[in-house]
């Protein structure tokens, strides 16, 4: 996105408390459990909230699953994994929340606010979709690569991203991010991947 893209996005004035013209379960969905009621940074904040929420997720499908967790796509020598449990959770929290920002929106009558945050939850699930659960239960701190990297592509939405905002309604909310996410996914798939081949 060029600056004057960015500015008209994210140089909004925000208005407080503006989620209040909407039922509370709706509010409750669509900010993420309140994380995007923050008053500075909502998308950053619901994409920590996600990646936090991460951790147990990946702790309890490595637990169920096991080595099942995640299949490979690739050769025997090169392959990027896709976790199972967190590609469900993408496409999950990306189409079932989609009534919801439509009544948010509708509600308030904006469009793509900031505290409607559920489409940063499914672009950093999005982007976990491609790290197996084992790594992150051993290695935390690739959350911090997962949030930076979807962040980066969230932010300024490059390779055609910034597209997909241009959909109709909820659509064009969740899908931004959507794509966002799996390009950063497949950035970490494959770093991954090239890692793991040098040990």
């Amino acid at each position: 996105m060029n600056k004057e893209e960015l500015k008209e996005k994210y140089g909004k004035k925000r208005v407080p408390h503006e989620w209040r013209k909407t039922d509370w379960f709706t509010t409750l969905i669509v900010t993420f459990f309140g994380s995007g009621m923050s008053p500075k940074a909502p998308g950053t904040m619901g994409s920590l909230a996600a990646a936090i929420v991460a951790y147990p997720m990946a702790v309890f499908a490595n637990d169920l699953l096991g080595q099942y967790e995640a299949f490979p796509i690739g050769s025997e020598d090169f392959a990027i994994f896709v976790s199972i449990p967190f590609l469900l959770a993408a496409l999950f929290f990306f189409f079932a929340p989609i009534p919801f920002v439509n009544k948010a929106m509708k509600d308030t009558d904006t469009e793509d606010p900031g505290w409607i945050v559920i489409d940063e939850v499914c672009g950093i699930f999005t982007v976990l979709a491609f790290v197996p659960s084992v790594v992150i239960v051993d290695c935390p701190w690739v959350l911090l690569f997962a949030f930076g990297l979807f962040r980066f592509f969230d932010i300024f939405k490059p390779f055609g991203i910034h597209r997909f905002e241009k959909f109709p309604g909820a659509w064009g909310v969740m899908a931004d991010d959507l794509l966002g996410g799996l390009y950063a996914g497949l950035l970490m798939g494959l770093g991954l991947t090239a890692y793991l081949a040098t040990l």
